[in-house]
């Protein structure tokens, strides 16, 4: 990544973590040092490595963790309310941010509406019988991540699960429950909020999930 982009990349994250919102352009700009035109090409070569996806308008909506409109998951810190991107993302949260390293992470079952919520900390997993239900392979999220994003929540139990792929007639993807998906946030996103930040390449990400216990096909690291 240029200097340029990585100066960009870490000026809109670092935003998101403290507020919950994008900066403004004028505060990007001062911040960057650089022209409304280079921004807009930073932005659009940082999408393009997918550290930024952009909506149907081109404007912002994730940089993972961190959603500028509601993927179904609101996190709520001490000071600070963000939109989590997905299950995944919303339980990533208070592990990557500093300073609120507790936050109340709140959604809807899918097949059924029931509210559920839970107190996400640094500590271990949260409380409850509920599952995480992952749609889209890992192989494949890229190829739309916004559907892949909204397709990653948690249901009550297995029962809604099954009860809402009759209702859509989506496929079975990955169900695991609350431990796991802590395990699988906790350190997905570390270092996201430094300078530099590099990726996971598909072989390192295919280690991690083994190494929380996500196994198979759909993780991209079957034995």
């Amino acid at each position: 990544m240029t200097d340029r982009n990585e100066r960009v990349r870490l000026a809109i994250y670092s935003a998101l973590a403290a507020t919950g919102r994008l900066p403004s352009a004028t505060t990007l700009a001062e911040e960057t040092g650089l022209s409304d035109s280079e921004l807009d090409e930073a932005m659009d070569e940082l999408a393009a490595a997918r550290h930024l996806v952009f909506g149907d308008e081109h404007e912002i909506v994730l940089a993972h963790p961190f959603a500028t409109r509601n993927f179904a998951f609101s996190v709520m810190g001490d000071r600070t309310l963000w939109w989590g991107g997905c299950a995944w993302d919303a339980f990533a949260i208070p592990n990557l941010v500093p300073d609120e390293p507790a936050a109340l992470v709140a959604t809807t079952c899918p097949a059924c509406g029931t509210a559920h919520s839970w107190t996400v900390t640094r500590d271990g997993p949260p409380v409850g019988t509920q599952v995480a239900h992952f749609l889209t392979p890992m192989a494949h999220v890229w190829d739309d991540v916004v559907h892949a994003c909204e397709n990653q929540r948690i249901f009550c139990d297995e029962s809604c699960v099954d009860r809402w792929l009759t209702d859509t007639g989506n496929e079975r993807g990955a169900v695991f429950d609350l431990a796991t998906l802590w395990r699988l946030a906790s350190n997905w996103y570390t270092g996201r909020l430094g300078t530099p930040y590099r990726r996971r390449e598909p072989k390192e990400a295919a280690e991690y999930f083994a190494s929380v216990g996500l196994i198979g096909p759909f993780w991209g690291n079957a034995p």
